[in-house]
Parts: C-alpha cells; structure tokens; sequence
C-alpha cells in the first residue's frame, strides 16, 4: 500500500485539496496521512484544523507555529520552526510521497523537510507566477525539490521543464479549485444570508485581501484605498473572509474588522468561511475583490467578475473577467462599477478558462498510485534544453 502524506497549511491550500484527499481515501491501495500546519491550529485564523476532521479526515500529525507576531523576523523564525516539525512528523509517519500545494513558507518548510529526508515530494500548482509576493522564489525552490509536478495550465509546465525538469514527470492537470466547483451543493442566498448574519442581495461584493510580502512601502495605507472605495459603494452587501497568515497580516485583520463594525448593517467579516460557504458566496456575488488567487481561478470558473487589486497576482494567466487596477481608491471604485455592469458580464460568458474545467484531483490520484516507485528512489535527473544563451 502506497502511503501518501498530504500537507494542508490554511484554510485556502486544504480547500483546493479535499478532492485529492477523498480520491486517496476512497481508494484501497493507498493510505491517506494529513499533516496540518500553519494558520490551521490558530484561534486567530479560525483553528480550521477542526473542519478538516469534521469533513471525515484523521489528522495524523499537527506542526504548530509561532503566528502571533507578523514581522518579517518571526515568519523566518516560524519556516525554521515548521521545517524541524515536519521533519519529525515525517520520520515517524514515514510515508512514500509527501504532497504539497503551492508556495506559502510553511509549504517550503514541508518540501525542504522531506526532501532532506529522502522522501519524493509531488508539487502542485509549480510554474506560476506571483510577482508582488516572496511565494513566488518559494514556489520555484519548491519545484526543484520535487520529484513530480501538478500544474495547472499548459504555460505553467512549459516553466517547469525550463526549470530543468524531465518531462515525464510533468502533468498537466488543470486547477484543483475548479473540481470544486464541478461537486459542490451550492447555498441559497436566503440560508447563507441566516447564516453569515447579513441578509444577501445585489450588489453582493465578496471581498479577500492579503498582504502583498514584497510591498516596500505600508501595508496599511494600500489597504486604506480598498476601504475608501468600498466606502463609496453604500448599497453594496460585503462579504469579507479573514487575511493569511503572512508577514503584515496583523494590520489588515484590523482594519477589515473596524471596518466591519462601523458598518453591521451592509459589512459580514469571517475569519474563515470554508469551501462550501466561499464558493456559494462567490457564486452569488456580482464580483470578487482583492488579491486573492481565488479571483484568478475558481471566480471565472464561476463567470463571476474579479477585481484584481495591486501587483500580488502579477504574472498569472487571466481570464477575461479578471479586471487589474492600481491599489488606488478611485481606480478600485471605477473597476468595482465595471464588474457590476450588466454589459460587462454579459462580455465575459462563455469565455475560455486558463485553468481547465475539473477532472484534476482524479489525475493526480492515478499518478501518485501508479508512478513507479524505483524511479522516485533514484536521483532526479536535471533535463538541459539545448540552444542558444
């Protein structure tokens, strides 16, 4: 039996991972181990490590880290942390192929950890691009210590390979946040209404805002033209899910909530919504604002229009409906009022989604089964492209 080790740091990362999760768990040749980390086992972040045991899944091991100061020193000081925790977690679980998603720190921490230890580690989401965050140089580490690459669009493996990696590892799948969608049993606007306390209806804004960790200047004076715009939009119903757990983060939680209390009426903010309550929303929304990656993949998916704020998703393939401004309040207020425009979403039906259309948690169960295990054990091979420098 094949033990397949799958690390979740966040609420987002363990959102784009269930489907994989279930396929593993569903089938008998291979065992399933979750290791939770990061924001999962905070209060603050909404100690989400318990839905993943309310979906049907055992925990296997937990790697908790330092969270309450953002600083730049103390996500240093927690990568050094999670990477001891995983190492330990890893020797004593020892599975055949630790799995990881994305390019957040404690991700890095998690590869870095298996890696030293001898265990093939399977990367998805390799090959992009985050210009406006330092997940970008990790995501590209991460892709040199694996030894199997999930991407999710067919530029993202041409990015791989030019990496130097062999092309029989590559595997093109799709974006696992479009599987979701394609499963899901979407929440009216009257229950989620009940639910999240704010009663839902148009203009209904979905708002997820990060901090952008290669920012030189102040983080919460970018943050200040988000709110400003949203300010000018009084009829709006806004829905706003919790910050990460990245360097900054401390500002932005508290603004969003100051923001969130002087306006009860029209303003719901959530640490942590889950897939289920996220993707309902999204789904009823007339647009998705902020920064987050969500905006780029699983809202045109949806046809539901983006406002992209600022340079974090810099350098990701975008749809149509995907409208880029400058972290300024009246170009964010003029983006806003183009996404509700009956025009604009009209333009964007029917348009050709970068990220595939589901299927990608399947595709990666098959490989992780079949893939043969002698080859995982040898040195990986560094592919040369021959050409001209």
């Amino acid at each position: 039996m094949r033990r397949i080790c799958i690390v979740t740091g966040s609420r987002a990362d363990y959102g784009l991972l269930t489907g994989l999760m279930r396929e593993i768990s569903a089938d008998a040749a291979m065992e399933l181990q979750v290791v939770a980390t990061g924001s999962h086992l905070s209060a603050a972040f909404g100690h989400t490590v318990d839905a993943i045991r309310a979906d049907g899944f055992k925990v296997d091991a937990e790697v908790s880290l330092p969270l309450g100061d953002d600083s730049r020193l103390a996500v240093a000081h927690a990568t050094g942390q999670a990477l001891s925790g995983m190492a330990q977690a890893f020797e004593r679980l020892k599975p055949n192929l630790v799995v990881v998603l994305g390019d957040r720190y404690e991700i890095f921490a998690a590869a870095s950890a298996a890696l030293l230890l001898g265990i093939p580690v399977a990367h998805i989401h390799g090959g992009e691009l985050t210009l406006g965050a330092v997940d970008d140089a990790l995501r590209h580490a991460i892709t040199k210590m694996a030894s199997l690459h999930f991407v999710a669009a067919h530029e993202y493996a041409r990015r791989v390979l030019q990496m130097g990696e062999p092309a029989d590892r590559v595997f093109e799948v799709g974006a696992p946040g479009v599987d979701l969608i394609g499963g899901l049993s979407f929440q009216g606007a009257e229950t989620l209404g009940r639910d999240l306390g704010l009663p839902l209806f148009n203009p209904l804004l979905l708002v997820t805002y990060h901090p952008v960790t290669r920012r030189t200047g102040d983080e919460g004076a970018a943050l200040d033209e988000l709110l400003s715009a949203l300010e000018r939009l009084p009829d709006a119903r806004i829905v706003i899910t919790g910050v990460n757990a990245d360097a900054g983060n401390q500002v932005i939680s508290g603004r969003m909530s100051a923001f969130a209390s002087a306006h009860p009426d029209r303003v719901s903010l959530h640490s942590s919504l889950g897939q289920e309550r996220y993707l309902s929303v999204m789904r009823l929304a007339g647009a998705v604002v902020g920064n987050s990656s969500s905006g780029i993949i699983e809202a045109p998916a949806l046809g539901i229009p983006t406002v992209n704020i600022g340079a974090r998703q810099n350098g990701r393939l975008k749809a149509y409906s995907v409208i880029d401004c400058d972290e300024d309040a009246e170009a964010i207020f003029k983006a806003i009022k183009k996404a509700l425009g009956d025009g604009f979403r009209a333009s964007i039906a029917g348009q050709p989604l970068p990220y595939g259309h589901g299927g990608a948690a399947r595709m990666m169960k098959d490989v992780l089964k079949t893939y043969p295990a002698d080859q995982l054990a040898d040195p990986k091979p560094f592919h040369d492209i021959i050409g001209r420098l």
